[in-house]
């Protein structure tokens, strides 16, 4: 197959035929040349006559007829067939711009979507108008349905009409999808917000609905067979989550399994493990009557990550394994989480262990409780370097009462008494309660290994690291912006005075950093506060009027909240930052809502009115920074960064 070239633009799965056919994408063997850019022949016009179209801002758009022609020449493939014994390979049907491809269970057919031109100017392809067709080996096409353009939605809204297809995987070759029933719009009172509906072969009568769910329908995991399905809901009003067990044909009631706090990992279930079918898709792992769950397994002592096992009949769940439990054998040193379950019942496993001092090795666990473990591998420390970072867990609380927490690392030579330059990195989440925003995250029995361009890397440099500060902003979801300033303020209060407290750090030698979000809240730290010596914010956004029709957790648009928009907008305040500020960004970035502009006319900003700021683009870099170069003078700004605003990393003099 010499000539063949795979086309993975929009989509790069396969469906396997047989133990040597599959189907895929291929680029067309008669495609051309490219359209070239030329002068344009007219204006770009875009037209919305009295409708809502609160779209959210996005990079990368389409924005005029030669564009699209340019995406569209690119973004058509041809579904193929291809023999790996002979090298075959023959054209399926007509090229088309194929966004998506799913195996049915029914050999020989697939589940493709197809973009369906004018294209928008206002989305991006993935919200492109679609055709749903399943489509036979042999060329036969059978239309299922028709997605809507994604333009002129409700805020945090869907599409009405049938949008998320699904392929059975089960022999009876069914295709669902979902359907609004409150218009698509989160702010309607209903008792159900979407119906799940079916279609069966030959795909030519009246779909019928076999399922509905009170809230927007969020997640859909076939079980082994196709006969059931995990269906989950989401509730953006009160962040909650639920999940049921669907009979597909609709003749039995669902059963709930879960409902919790999307903020509650506690209470989280852990995730579904799947199995690989012949054809190529993952479904939900199905051992006569039950399914598996691997979890995290927070909790106040830390996560201890776990295999569950749970019946489906009756719902009920047992726990097959969990890191440290005596009864499997553990310890409280070590860290150990799930890969695989090797047989039926769970009485073979395999995990990965490690400790703060040895890295991780895979371990078969057998015998009585699995208790009995055997290493399968030998991984050596990497770094040997790293094993001096002392690492602790520090739990403490903000004016307030809100439980708040952070990593503390301190670095290589670090000793007892010395108060050091030190850097706070975090993000800031949302919580509906205090309860779930003092939860735990992480585990003091984690193996040191920093990747990219982690922060940790500062303590390289002698600096003192408190990692993953927790930022919580509690309230109500569609208020809780309200608050924003005065609680990421009481935060970093809390943050200062617990390290100032612990002896390791000192108030005049403090800088704050974070990614995207955490950007965000930073420059809103230094505009408002006077609580850190400098900051350090990548791939933030710092002008809400540029984000009008939401933004992270908020609902609302410009116009409904506008003093809200603006208070949390640094640029607004730029007159008053004046403490040092690293910008770091990606040219490239297509992030929703940080646009590269969005650091630019910050800097402008800090340099037109007297502010201390230095401002770094990062050539080919999207909103996560990937090339070697980057990574590496992503650290060495830091690094130098922190030099210059705080002194090197070395122990502070005391009067």
């Amino acid at each position: 197959m010499p000539k063949l070239k795979l086309h993975t633009m929009l989509e790069n799965d396969v469906v396997w035929l047989n133990d040597h056919e599959l189907v895929t994408l291929t680029v067309p063997a008669k495609r051309g040349a490219a359209p070239t850019f030329a002068a344009p022949s007219g204006p770009a016009i875009q037209e919305s006559i009295a409708r809502n179209s609160p779209e959210r801002t996005q990079q990368d758009l389409l924005t005029n007829a030669q564009e699209a022609a340019v995406f569209a020449h690119h973004a058509t493939s041809q579904l193929a067939r291809i023999d790996l014994n002979t090298g075959a390979v023959r054209p399926v049907g007509e090229p088309g711009i194929f966004s998506h491809l799913e195996a049915l269970g029914t050999p020989g057919q697939v589940l493709t979507m197809r973009l369906l031109p004018p294209f928008s100017y206002q989305v991006g392809w993935d919200d492109f108008a679609a055709q749903a067709e399943v489509r036979g080996v042999d060329g036969k096409v059978a239309s299922i349905g028709k997605v809507k353009l994604k333009e002129g939605v409700p805020v945090e809204g869907v599409i009405t009409g049938p949008r998320n297809f699904f392929a059975s995987p089960g022999a009876d070759g069914a295709v669902y999808w979902v359907e609004a029933l409150d218009g698509g719009d989160n702010r309607a009172q209903v008792p159900h917000r979407d119906r799940l509906m079916r279609l069966d072969a030959p795909y030519t009568g009246e779909a019928r609905e076999v399922h509905r769910v009170p809230q927007r329908l969020s997640r859909l995991e076939f079980v082994e067979g196709g006969k059931q399905a995990l269906v989950q809901d989401f509730d953006l009003t009160k962040m909650r989550t639920s999940t049921e067990l669907v009979a597909m044909d609709g003749a039995s009631p669902a059963q709930r399994l879960i409902e919790r706090s999307v903020r509650d990992r506690y209470r989280d279930p852990g995730t579904p493990v799947h199995r690989m079918q012949p054809t190529g898709r993952p479904v939900v792992r199905l051992d006569g009557d039950a399914i598996w769950y691997f979890g995290t397994g927070a909790s106040p002592e830390g996560d201890k990550p776990f295999i569950d096992r749970l019946v489906l009949a009756s719902n009920k769940k047992t726990r097959v394994f969990q890191s440290g439990s005596e009864a499997n054998g553990g310890d409280s040193a070590h860290y150990e989480r799930p890969l695989a379950v090797l047989d039926t019942e769970g009485a073979r496993v395999l995990t990965v262990r490690e400790s703060v001092s040895e890295p991780g090795n895979v371990m078969l666990r057998g015998g009585a409780a699995l208790a009995t473990a055997q290493a399968l591998t030998d991984a050596k420390d990497p770094s040997p370097q790293l094993r001096d970072i002392q690492r602790e867990f520090v739990r403490f609380k903000r004016a307030d009462g809100v439980e708040l927490s952070f990593w503390l690392y301190k670095p290589p030579g670090y000793k007892a008494g010395e108060r050091r330059p030190t850097f706070v990195w975090a993000y800031p989440l949302e919580y509906t309660d205090a309860s779930t925003a003092g939860q735990v995250s992480g585990s003091g029995n984690r193996f040191n290994t920093f990747a990219g361009t982690s922060p940790l890397m500062l303590l390289l440099d002698g600096y003192v690291v408190l990692m993953d500060a927790t930022m919580p902003v509690v309230g109500d979801p569609k208020t809780v912006n309200d608050s924003f300033i005065a609680q990421i303020t009481a935060n970093a209060q809390a943050v200062i005075d617990k390290a100032v407290e612990l002896g390791v750090s000192d108030r005049e030698h403090m800088v704050v950093g974070g990614h995207s979000y955490g950007a965000f809240m930073t420059a809103n730290l230094l505009a408002h506060t006077h609580l850190f010596k400098a900051g350090i914010a990548r791939s933030g956004a710092y002008n809400r009027s540029l984000t009008p029709f939401g933004f992270q957790s908020e609902r609302r648009t410009y116009w409904e909240a506008q003093d809200v928009y603006q208070k949390l907008s640094p640029f607004n305040y730029a007159d008053k930052l004046k403490e040092p500020l690293l910008l770091i960004h990606g040219e490239a970035d297509n992030n929703s809502g940080t646009f590269p502009i969005q650091s630019a006319r910050l800097y402008q900003a800090l340099a037109g009115t007297g502010g201390s700021v230095r401002y770094v683009t990062l050539p080919f870099e999207s909103h996560g920074y990937s090339a070697r170069e980057s990574v590496g003078h992503t650290l060495w700004e830091m690094s130098e960064w922190m030099k210059r605003q705080v002194g090197p990393g070395a122990p502070i003099p005391q009067p």
